[in-house]
């Protein structure tokens, strides 16, 4: 039996308002000069460090890590429910262009594809490895990847198969824009999508997404799509409203998708539409920031009672960080948010967006997935954007190494 034993933390952010000692109403359950005991890698008891002396005599058994937080703050690890890691190459020249004034357009993700389907088992393996560990130094304990640089059988398998050796929450992305291949056949590529490449797919895959906006799927060949995924008992995610609005938002709600990402351009009838849904609405602030486009309008989606999520999008061609602080700090500066609703977004709205009560939050019961700032408050996270203050990070109770 192994416990974790936390104490002497200055603030303690559960995402849990009954937890013992957080204000009333407090969506974060905050607690101050808190203390928490995991054991076998799940919660058993968070509280005031005051009240911890009976629970410490109770609890503490087997080989104990007793660790002193020195005053600092303790929050849920993040979770990042949209990242696209499974990739080979490098496209920095977009970048520059786009900072020179070219607009970005989803066509560039056609490089991406040549690179990824050249590249070997190992080197993508090497790359997914790789950002498993720069994730963990920053906080994330939880992060989905999804497929979409191989856009053909084959590699779409093997992209989906190599990601599922770093996280459960693979997503088939297989709709991510047609291949040149199929340039003159649309029906024939919606075709392969929802036959033999969901077949290969589906068993390494927890999710199905679709890009749905101009110059990639339309609204029509994303229900199908989606329909498909659903029908073979994969969760529904969609990118829309990134370019433009459109019915992206509508089909989300119409079939219950856990989430729709981007959101950048919404009517307010897609606002309310979310409002009124279990759909999540993840915003992605990196790639605002990675192509000058509008920032999405967070502070409508919240007065509206829409649940946000905030997430990293991690790809080489629109927004190339992993770094959730980062966008934490984005969502803060540029999208009107509180640190309060932002850490929330961060961690907790992760966790809604993949339909997950054990990540996200430090109640009992919940995954010892937890983060030790260099800083007293979490507020510091914006406060003092690009400094690395993640200190310390565990993943069901066991210390990642991130330093």
């Amino acid at each position: 039996m192994s416990t974790l034993f936390l104490h002497g933390i200055g603030l303690l952010v559960t995402n849990d308002p009954a937890t013992r000692g957080a204000r009333e109403g407090d969506p974060l359950g905050a607690v101050r000069d808190a203390a928490l005991i995991a054991r076998d890698g799940e919660i058993v008891w968070v509280g005031p460090q005051a009240d911890a002396a009976p629970q410490v005599a109770r609890l503490l058994q087997g080989d104990v890590e007793r660790v002193d937080a020195g005053g600092r703050a303790v929050i849920p690890g993040f979770v990042d429910s949209h990242t696209h890691l499974a990739f080979a190459g490098d496209r920095a020249d977009e970048f520059v262009a786009r900072m020179a004034g070219d607009r970005y357009a989803a066509g560039g993700i056609l490089r991406t594809v040549e690179a990824t389907r050249n590249a070997s088992d190992e080197q993508l393996r090497s790359t997914l490895q790789r950002f498993e560990r720069e994730l963990a130094s920053q906080g994330t304990t939880t992060f989905e990847v999804k497929t979409g640089y191989g856009l053909d059988v084959e590699d779409e398998e093997r992209l989906a198969r190599l990601a599922r050796e770093v996280t459960d929450e693979v997503t088939f992305l297989g709709a991510h824009v047609v291949p040149p291949e199929y340039a003159d056949d649309r029906n024939a590529y919606v075709d392969l999508v929802v036959g033999p490449m969901l077949d290969a797919c589906a068993e390494h895959t927890r999710w199905i997404d679709v890009f749905c906006e101009e110059g990639a799927f339309t609204v029509d060949e994303a229900e199908r799509i989606l329909k498909a995924g659903l029908a073979r008992g994969l969760g529904a995610r969609i990118h829309a409203g990134q370019l433009g609005e459109g019915d992206g938002v509508r089909l989300a709600v119409e079939l219950d998708a856990a989430s729709v990402d981007h959101a950048t351009y919404l009517s307010g009838d897609d606002i309310a539409a979310l409002a009124g849904s279990n759909t999540v609405c993840t915003l992605l602030p990196g790639v605002e920031f990675s192509t000058r486009h509008t920032y999405p309008d967070a502070r409508a989606l919240l007065t509206a009672g829409v649940t946000l999520a905030l997430a990293s999008d991690c790809n080489p061609g629109s927004c190339f960080t992993s770094s959730m602080p980062f966008v934490i700090a984005l969502a803060v500066r540029e999208l009107g948010m509180t640190p309060d609703e932002a850490l929330w977004a961060a961690t907790a709205g992760g966790a809604a967006a993949l339909r997950r009560d054990d990540i996200g939050c430090l109640s009992p019961g919940a995954s010892a997935d937890l983060v030790l700032l260099d800083a007293p408050s979490h507020v510091y996270l914006a406060y003092r954007p690009g400094v690395p203050l993640v200190l310390r990070v565990w993943k069901h109770g066991v210390e990642l190494r991130v330093h």
